[in-house]
């Protein structure tokens, strides 16, 4: 049910921001020419995970690539870039130093298998082509945010820092937390359920939704409200599809002590009492 729900809001936002002012066709191309070149490169390397790796980074090409089509100049703009490429620039790097060298995550593995000599063009279009125009969906938040007519930040803008800020700390510490209690060999096999995973099953994934609403408060500033279907995209994506759901599954046929951690703390919001 959830991805057919993805679907049509996916048919719906793609036909809203073809009949927008912003520069959205043009940062479509850009996209999808990036994903190409690493979708030729993924079959070079026969590994289609490495999308996993240009996710955050392809947003920071986005964000950029908007301010300047747009000849925005002003310090706001360029903030709002700094965070975007904060986020991404880290979130590329974190998987980068834990995926190379590690072979093909599972999931492509098992679609590899599933498709056997069609996955080369299969792979184009149910992975790279997919996750580009949900990065394109998704970043669409970018340029309206950006474009305002005041070069200094309202209140609105502070309180997106700050909800931003509280973002990076929970996937930032998360993942690193979780990186930490992974190279002790002791722990193998074991759940992660401290630090920050006592507060909440996946710091990272609600930590990076505070980000992406931190993004949504530069768009209420400029008045944009119909943007801030971007941050709730990204939360459902999180929650619903490729994060939470689809590892709490993996998690609960591969360690029989998650059943206890699942009815101890939460799985997205923290639990603060």
């Amino acid at each position: 049910m959830a991805r057919v729900i993805l679907l049509l809001v996916i048919i719906l936002i793609s036909i809203f921001l073809f009949y927008q002012p912003f520069p959205f066709g043009e940062g479509f191309l850009i996209i999808m020419s990036c994903l190409t070149v690493l979708w030729l490169v993924s079959l070079f390397l026969k590994d289609a995970s490495i999308i996993d790796i240009f996710w955050g980074s392809g947003f920071v090409i986005t964000v950029w690539y908007y301010k300047i089509s747009l000849s925005l100049t002003d310090t706001r703009s360029l903030l709002f870039c700094v965070l975007v490429s904060i986020w991404g620039l880290r979130l590329s790097l974190h998987l980068a130093f834990r995926n190379i060298g590690k072979g093909e995550d599972y999931r492509y593995q098992e679609w590899r298998q599933q498709h056997a000599n069609n996955w080369w063009w299969v792979s184009f279009f149910r992975v790279f082509v997919l996750q580009g125009v949900l990065l394109w969906l998704i970043s669409a938040i970018y340029a309206p945010a950006m474009q305002s007519s005041n070069d200094t930040l309202a209140l609105t803008d502070y309180i997106g820092i700050v909800i931003w800020s509280i973002g990076f700390i929970f996937e930032a510490v998360g993942d690193w937390q979780l990186q930490q209690f992974r190279k002790n060999p002791a722990n193998k096999g074991q759940v992660m359920q401290t630090g920050l995973w006592s507060l909440t099953r996946h710091p990272n994934y609600f930590g990076d939704a505070m980000q992406w609403w931190g993004y949504g408060m530069f768009s209420i500033t400029t008045g944009n409200f119909i943007y801030l279907f971007s941050p709730l995209l990204m939360t459902f994506l999180l929650m619903q599809v490729s994060g939470v759901a689809l590892l709490e599954k993996k998690l609960t046929e591969t360690k029989p002590q998650y059943a206890h951690y699942i009815r101890r703390v939460p799985a997205f919001f923290p639990k603060i009492f």
